[in-house]
């Protein structure tokens, strides 16, 4: 059977970390499916984020940008109409551009009603989706305060969990991400105490499988329609609470150490401090929360797995696993108590590296499967490598996108002039570490720059970080005051402004339209600077002789 590109399956996972999966070495958690597909594709180990949070992360995955070109540094900061998506460079190639999950993308309104563009109509509902036709859209985060919902739009999921029985006005919580408490009380899932208590959703009727069960049901209604489908798993994002069986498969046993010294917290960088001395990083330090969480994040990636296990077996029975490419990554990782953090947003290896695996169906790719690379990756390559694979020339979208096409790895071959840096960049203006140390809003960002050795941070009005991957792979050692390593953060710092005073911006011209342009105005009559008509060719008088 001829293999080729013709859909896209596009994976993502929420907070999922690079090394929480049997392939990339976890001791205890097996990961049988996605390492069968690793088994098929290549898998890379130094894949990198352009931002470690939801939001920015996926605006750069979506638009093939890093995060200084599209604007939307953190989650709820719209991108601006006009930053072209995913949708927008797949579309015109004859795919449908579809999404089934989480995007955590905030439409430009103001952008929308100054040009006059109807949220409701199909450019409106694709300039507000990243460029998506949402099947599903559904971000997994429906919590309610006093201040109201934090996500707006009621999720066809709780409308789905009403119709199976479950009741009330928010399933999602009550139900999906909440335990049976005490007397007739809940047990919510926001309190990580709960952890490993069973959710009060059926296994089947829990987020994982109901997003699953969408894509195919998108696949059975595509027929033979070319397509890429972004099927975005919500979990193993908090809240870290999973239905039987997977709230229990892991135990204590099974968490691994965490990677943190004490000497991180002996003068640590004010930006690190601050970070450790949120809510969430203070519990993570604490082993007992580590031990009630961990097992659970870790069925909830088991209860992924087995998902795509039976989602890959329904494409195996539609003959669909030999044309599709398939991208399986996550947005960010999670610090699960390294470093004496939790969450994500700074640049150590757990929350800033990704899992990345991808499998080229094509003949041509046959040589690589199963093959590992080390080369470093970032998020931004991923829209490059679709154009590629599809027979588009990504070279040709270059003034917009900035990352690099895959396909020579995936092929087996060393793409020549790799890069030598990947970056990252951060925006904690939003969080109470840039109130914590009286930074201003527009000061609040951090930039990284790490080659395959050596990783440096950029902090807006403080000293800079430094970490030597080779001598101290765990980063426990900052040496950005060391004046040992002056040369090693100046090398770095002029790699950062390089990359800073990129072209980025001028995204409506293509180089080969420059070129092509170049030195053309006076064959149109534009002749600045001649004194004599001699000055140059006769032809370009044409219209200027008159009849005399």
């Amino acid at each position: 059977m001829t293999r080729h590109v013709k859909n896209i399956l596009f994976i993502m996972c929420d907070q999922l970390r690079f090394d929480y999966l049997s392939c990339a070495g976890h001791p205890t958690l097996q990961t049988r499916n996605i390492d069968a597909l690793a088994a098929r594709g290549v898998r890379f180990t130094r894949a990198y984020v352009q931002s470690p949070v939801c939001g920015a992360s996926r605006m750069s995955f979506y638009t093939g940008r890093y995060v200084s070109s599209h604007g939307a540094s953190w989650n709820g900061f719209p991108l601006k109409v006009g930053e072209m998506a995913m949708g927008d460079y797949l579309r015109p190639l004859g795919l449908q551009t579809v999404l089934v999950g989480k995007t955590h993308m905030e439409p430009d309104v103001e952008g929308m009603e100054r040009l006059g563009i109807d949220p409701q109509s199909i450019i409106g509902v694709r300039v507000s989706e990243c460029g998506f036709d949402p099947y599903e859209r559904d971000d997994g985060l429906h919590g309610i305060g006093p201040d109201g919902r934090y996500d707006p739009r009621r999720p066809r999921y709780n409308a789905y969990l009403n119709e199976k029985g479950y009741a009330g006005d928010n399933p999602w919580h009550d139900y999906a991400n909440a335990a049976d408490g005490e007397g007739n009380a809940l047990a919510s899932g926001w309190a990580m105490r709960h952890a490993r208590k069973p959710a009060r959703v059926a296994e089947e009727d829990s987020e994982t499988p109901y997003m699953t069960r969408r894509a195919m049901d998108f696949m059975r209604e595509a027929g033979e329609r070319p397509w890429c489908l972004h099927l975005s798993y919500i979990k193993p994002h908090w809240p870290y609470i999973a239905p039987a069986p997977y709230n229990d498969m892991y135990g204590p046993d099974d968490v691994i150490p965490a990677v943190k010294s004490e000497s991180e917290r002996a003068d640590p960088h004010p930006v690190y401090r601050a970070f450790m001395d949120h809510l969430v990083g203070r519990n993570f330090s604490r082993e007992e929360v580590r031990r009630e969480v961990i097992p659970v994040y870790m069925g909830l990636i088991r209860q992924i797995d087995d998902q795509l296990g039976h989602l890959f077996g329904f494409m195996q029975e539609r003959g669909l696993l030999h044309n599709t490419l398939i991208v399986f990554t996550s947005d960010h990782g999670d610090y699960l108590g390294d470093h004496w953090l939790g969450e994500k947003d700074l640049f150590h290896e757990p929350s800033v590296k990704i899992p990345l695996i991808v499998v080229d169906p094509s003949p041509d790719a046959d040589a690589a499967r199963g093959s590992v690379c080390d080369a470093l990756v970032e998020s931004i390559d991923l829209l490059p490598t679709f154009l590629d694979c599809l027979g588009a020339d990504p070279a040709g979208q270059s003034h917009r996108l900035e990352g690099r096409s895959l396909l020579p790895w995936l092929r087996g071959d060393t793409a020549s002039g790799w890069r030598d840096f990947a970056f990252s960049e951060y925006d904690y203006s939003m969080l109470p570490a840039a109130a914590r140390l009286g930074v201003a809003p527009r000061d609040a960002r951090l930039f990284m720059a790490a080659d395959t050795r050596w990783k440096y941070v950029h902090a807006i009005g403080f000293r800079p970080m430094l970490f030597d991957m080779q001598s101290d792979p765990d980063e426990f050692r900052d040496l950005g005051a060391d004046p040992a390593y002056a040369a090693e953060r100046a090398r770095l710092a002029a790699a950062l402004s390089e990359w800073g005073l990129r072209m980025s911006q001028r995204t409506t011209v293509s180089e080969q339209r420059i070129l092509a342009a170049r030195g053309k105005s006076q064959r149109r009559g534009i002749l600045i600077g001649v004194f004599d008509e001699d000055d140059v060719p006769a032809e370009l008088w044409t219209a200027y002789r008159g009849d005399g």
